[in-house]
């Protein structure tokens, strides 16, 4: 209980990473955890109506985001699929290029206003970015606000909402009150005002110029409608959807970028290939920049193996099923973690090892289907994956082009899941600028002091039974 409370990725012992359907003790009820892509494939796809969100999954990521997509099930999970999905298109997705650029420039344009060889924490400064992106993409002026108050509000939200207890592991009811309640509720509420009041200016300037036609996401979520009934989405819709557009998209993201520059600074040599390839490819047209990073795109694809940033997805089993050898009776849960199916010895050639070439396209199309699951799969894979690979792909290469990021001296790093999986201590890395960066930009990310962080940080989180890159 108390490693599960501390960090639940430490549960893991190596047997998971050798053993392709595994069942668990628990105090209550059967479990197993699955790492064979063709059981996979079955609960996710072929038997799916059979396995539901189980209540601890459906409590952690309700928080605040029940009327959402992440939270909907059944027909309202139909309907706000159907109406979300054009919004996500592979066109539209390529026009925000010049969105995620931008917020990458204003990001450079802090760094280089820092002293000479600052020491950052790159987790917080992925935040911001990822923040910057989805606020410019989703509002198109931006949050209109403190940038920096709303990822520590992020950040309180994800450590209240992530907390995983004996209440929920022997089924308390949601009304039983839980460590954090009143801070996540105190989080919730500064969120949906701040949400609220962006909606509100939006419509009061379509209701004094309706021909002010906005090109975001906020206009596209109060102008979808359902292609298959009309129906246009609530105002709590519209709110949780941006909500978890906002939380979901932005933690994990950031951390995506975080673990891939890590990566990074611990290979020379793909180092120095993701160099080249920015040098060579970043000019030209922004709409296909994503298409030719190809590189840089197999470096964050490995980083989201290694460490995925939604590490454990479980089902409830509604009836009696079959699994491999293994009888499933109803109520059974269901545990598929990314992070061990993607360090599975049966499943991957030296599994602990960092290596890219895994993805690069002569080489990817050996992956089986199910052995690689950074954004699920089924009816509920994640909607935004095609935006969230095209983000941190064309951030890394502008980012590593422009400067040289080195992990800081001293620096443990540990992995630890809450709701996404990041650096416990932060990852304090030395930023130091190219000789080839011009001037990328006057704006600096709004609300931020971009104060170095010191160089002494809290020491790693000890642990057992983890499989470390």
């Amino acid at each position: 209980m108390r490693v599960l409370a501390r960090n639940p990725l430490e549960c893991w012992s190596q047997d998971f990473f050798s053993e392709k359907i595994a069942r668990v003790g628990l105090p209550i009820g059967q479990a197993f955890v699955v790492n064979d892509p063709a059981a996979i494939r079955h609960v996710l796809i072929d038997n799916a109506s059979n396995y539901r969100k189980d209540p601890i999954q459906r409590r952690v990521l309700s928080a605040g985001l029940a009327d959402g997509l992440l939270s909907a099930e059944g027909e309202r999970w139909d309907i706000q699929r159907r109406t979300l999905a054009p919004l996500f298109s592979l066109r539209n997705v390529r026009s925000l290029t010049a969105n995620m650029l931008q917020a990458v420039d204003q990001l450079s344009r802090r760094w280089l206003a820092l002293p000479p060889g600052s020491v950052v924490d790159v987790v917080a400064e992925m935040t911001l970015l990822t923040l910057n992106v989805l606020a410019l993409t989703i509002f198109s002026d931006g949050l209109q606000g403190d940038l920096d108050e709303f990822r520590g509000s992020m950040n309180d939200y994800f450590r209240a909402a992530g907390r995983i207890g004996l209440l929920d592991l022997v089924g308390a009811p949601d009304f039983v009150p839980r460590p954090g309640g009143r801070k996540l509720k105190a989080t919730l509420g500064y969120f949906q005002g701040v949400i609220d009041a962006l909606i509100e200016t939006r419509q009061s300037e379509c209701r004094k110029n309706p021909s002010d036609q906005r090109c975001d996401l906020l206009s596209l979520l109060l102008g979808a409608l359902d292609p298959a009934t009309g129906r246009a989405m609530s105002p709590a819709e519209v709110r949780s959807n941006i909500l978890t557009f906002l939380s979901a998209g932005h933690e994990t993201t950031a951390n995506t970028l975080s673990w891939s520059l890590y990566l990074l600074s611990q290979s020379d040599a793909w180092r120095a290939a993701v160099e080249a390839e920015a040098g060579e490819k970043l000019a030209g047209p922004p709409d296909t920049l994503f298409d030719r990073l190809t590189v840089t795109r197999a470096v964050v694809e490995e980083a989201l193996r290694l460490y995925p940033p939604i590490s454990a997805l479980s089902r409830l089993a509604q009836g009696p099923d079959r699994l491999g050898c293994h009888d499933i009776k109803a109520r059974a849960l269901i545990v598929i973690s990314p992070y061990v199916l993607h360090r599975h010895v049966s499943l991957w050639d030296q599994p602990d090892l960092f290596d890219p070439s895994r993805f690069l396209p002569e080489s990817r199309r050996t992956i089986e289907r199910f052995a690689y699951l950074p954004f699920g799969a089924g009816p509920r894979t994640c909607i935004g994956s095609t935006f969230a690979l095209q983000e941190a792909t064309i951030a890394l290469a502008t980012l590593v082009d422009r400067f040289s990021i080195a992990l800081a001296a001293g620096a443990k790093v540990w992995p630890v899941m809450s709701v996404t999986l990041r650096p416990g201590a932060g990852l304090p890395m030395r930023i130091t600028p190219k000789s080839n960066v011009e001037d990328v930009g006057r704006d600096c990310l709004p609300g931020v002091t971009g104060e170095p962080l010191p160089a002494a940080l809290p020491r790693r989180i000890s642990g057992r039974g983890t499989s470390r890159s």
